[in-house]
């Protein structure tokens, strides 16, 4: 049975509002009189009433995660690492996490709900949009928070993010020193941020290299292995004209699909097709895994789970934003998935 502060207190001869006010961390409370209060709340198995914490130090220890959830819920891998990250780090520090899934069209209603119980201290929030309305709403309600990724070019609030811009540069460079003009691109959804982020970064680097894609070569979608196909098929079909010599995929399950699309156009990887993806590193699947090994841009989705509970616990401690946001450059790992062009191949669009 778990111990109350009155147990405590009947232990060490205290009131309960001393041994109170010692575990909430009040100044007046002697540094030995603590010492002893937090040794015999760990020996006799104490744990707090978060609702009732609240009430007396204005914390509860608990912040909330409202998970935005793509249709497709089973091409999101990761979030299940992120989710599993961010619980162990916070628990270090004696914070719950409470997670919540977003079903609702309005994507501000479910933290309306729940600053509305006031029983949260802050919030992580995942997959930005481009102008999110999210972290509109919580700024003006002056909530603590913090963003996996980033809604804009500029940002008043803390985030952990990877630079997006150079996911695709790093990537068309590869190609193009390679010789490559003709390249495609899978992307991520239009409305998230970090698609906009890649596309512009893919476009600069073509322009750079005084080369342009197509249209119908830029493919947006839920990065799963069906989008990577169905693209696939259709971009090496010829009938929308010469087609790609090499694809940057959004994610390696983007990339499984289009292995399955050249496979099925009687084309092999990198000889006939260079392929080249984004990889969040997801133990399920493995770039180095596929056959041929694929060429990646690398960010494992769990490295910014100790960097995102960090940044939240720092501010609700009272550090400010701009202190608080970090942008992570993505490792190049050149494979086999990626080769010179093929002879006769080179032409631009």
């Amino acid at each position: 049975m778990r111990a109350t502060l009155k147990d405590i207190g009947a232990e060490l001869g205290l009131s309960v509002a001393t041994v109170s006010r010692a575990l909430n961390g009040f100044p007046e409370v002697n540094a030995k009189t603590r010492a002893a209060v937090e040794e015999a709340a760990e020996r006799l198995n104490y744990r707090p009433n978060r609702l009732a914490q609240k009430l007396v130090s204005g914390r509860s220890n608990m912040v909330g995660m409202v998970a935005r959830m793509t249709k497709d819920a089973a091409a999101d891998r990761g979030f299940v690492e992120i989710m599993l990250g961010l619980s162990a780090r916070l628990a270090e520090k004696d914070i719950d996490l409470v997670f919540q899934v977003d079903v609702d069209a309005d994507p501000v209603a479910p933290y309306r709900r729940l600053i509305a119980k006031n029983t949260l201290d802050g919030f992580i929030l995942n997959a930005p949009l481009i102008d999110d309305p999210r972290i509109a709403y919580l700024n003006e309600m002056g909530v603590p928070f913090v963003v996996h990724g980033r809604a804009g070019e500029t940002a008043d609030y803390p985030y952990y993010d990877i630079d997006n811009h150079a996911v695709s540069a790093r990537a068309v460079t590869l190609l193009a020193d390679l010789g490559h003009r003709r390249i495609a691109l899978a992307n991520g959804v239009a409305g998230d941020a970090y698609s906009r982020r890649r596309l512009i970064g893919f476009n600069q680097t073509l322009e750079r290299f005084g080369m342009a894609t197509p249209e119908v070569f830029v493919a947006h979608g839920t990065p799963n292995e069906d989008h990577g196909y169905t693209f696939g098929l259709a971009a090496l079909s010829g009938r929308f004209g010469a087609p790609p010599t090499a694809f940057l995929c959004s994610s390696t399950l983007v990339a499984a699909g289009l292995y399955r699309a050249a496979a099925d156009r009687g084309l092999t990887v990198p000889d006939d097709v260079s392929i080249i993806a984004h990889d969040d590193a997801m133990p399920a699947l493995r770039a180095i895994n596929f056959d041929p090994a694929l060429t990646v841009t690398r960010a494992p989705l769990r490295d910014a789970c100790v960097p995102l509970a960090d940044k939240l616990i720092r501010r609700l401690a009272g550090a400010e934003p701009k202190r608080l946001q970090t942008t992570f450059e993505p490792e190049l790992i050149i494979r086999r998935s990626t080769g010179p062009v093929k002879q006769g191949e080179e032409d631009p669009w």
